[in-house]
């Protein structure tokens, strides 16, 4: 798996999602953050053959979820995050991987939180991570990536085909 060339952090890709969506006036709740941050992940490895981004994605009880981006933004609830993101933090992301986000956005940005948890457990790598797990018990299993990159290549080829 290549990685880019300047690790990007989850925490970047997050100020990116959050930037948008204040741009497009779209709030954006910490849960459906994570699910964008989710399907980045999972498309990037995908169509791109390389990570994002390093943090370890965990199959939560409300579908995949990173720890820290969580924990940064708990205190909102299930209120939209408001946070200003200063441009320097935007423009410190390759126009690339901007692309790339630009297009995420553009398919899942539009769905609220619950649909996008919805889409997340009826995919295979959230259920394989949470496989033996009672539907509300928590976990920390991570998500591989491997899962990740085998079933979105998998949907790739199927639209390709």
């Amino acid at each position: 798996m290549a990685h880019s060339k300047e690790e990007l952090s989850a925490n970047q890709i997050a100020d990116y999602f959050l930037h948008k969506a204040s741009k497009d006036d779209k709030p954006i709740t910490n849960k459906k953050l994570q699910k964008l941050l989710y399907y980045a992940q999972a498309w990037s490895v995908a169509k791109r053959n390389e990570k994002l981004f390093e943090d370890k994605i965990e199959a939560w009880v409300h579908g995949p979820a990173i720890k820290s981006i969580y924990l940064a933004f708990k205190h909102f609830g299930s209120e939209p995050i408001k946070k200003e993101i200063p441009e320097e933090s935007i423009s410190a992301i390759p126009e690339d991987v901007q692309k790339f986000l630009n297009e995420i956005w553009t398919v899942y940005g539009k769905f609220d939180a619950a649909y996008l948890e919805q889409l997340t457990h009826t995919e295979t790598p959230w259920q394989k991570a949470r496989d033996g797990i009672e539907a509300n018990q928590t976990s920390e299993n991570e998500i591989t990536i491997d899962s990740m990159q085998e079933f979105y290549s998998a949907l790739l080829e199927k639209k390709t085909a």
